[in-house]
């Protein structure tokens, strides 16, 4: 005799969202975009999760970073320009610009995702942390950013 066990599932909850964000970025450096994934999982409508992120470029990174005082970000990336300089000799892709071999060269030196977990519709992130998309070239448009609940 089996042992059968019920239970039900809330479909709203088990439906994987995916959606892309365009984030508008000026310049090589950190730029802010935790209230647009505040509005990623508000508006899922779901309670408790994990918020991935995803960045579809290879010269360009995601951190979560001091969010309250700006000189923390300006050092991260002035040591960050410090430790990967344009116009090494040593660099061969050189097709695209000066800026751009750094670029990918800090691109994997960082990350291109983040996972953070939310709970109550909210993201459970520290008092000072913050998201961030670095930009590592001195580009300015908009970049891809996928995030997955």
């Amino acid at each position: 005799m089996q042992n059968r066990v019920d239970c039900a599932i809330d479909q709203s909850q088990s439906e994987i969202l995916i959606e892309q964000l365009d984030i508008r970025i000026h310049g090589q450096g950190l730029h802010p975009f935790t209230s647009t994934v505040r509005n990623v999982v508000s508006r899922s409508g779901r309670d408790e999760g994990l918020c991935t992120l995803f960045i579809r470029h290879t010269s360009a990174s995601l951190l979560i970073q001091e969010n309250y005082d700006d000189s923390a970000r300006i050092d991260l990336e002035n040591w960050l320009n410090r430790l990967v300089p344009e116009n090494d000799p040593l660099y061969t892709h050189t097709l695209e610009g000066a800026d751009d071999m750094p670029a990918h060269i800090k691109s994997a030196l960082t990350a291109t995702q983040l996972s953070i977990p939310f709970q109550q519709g909210e993201l459970m992130l520290g008092t000072w942390q913050g998201i961030y998309l670095w930009e590592h070239r001195h580009f300015s448009g908009s970049r891809q950013v996928v995030a997955h609940l």
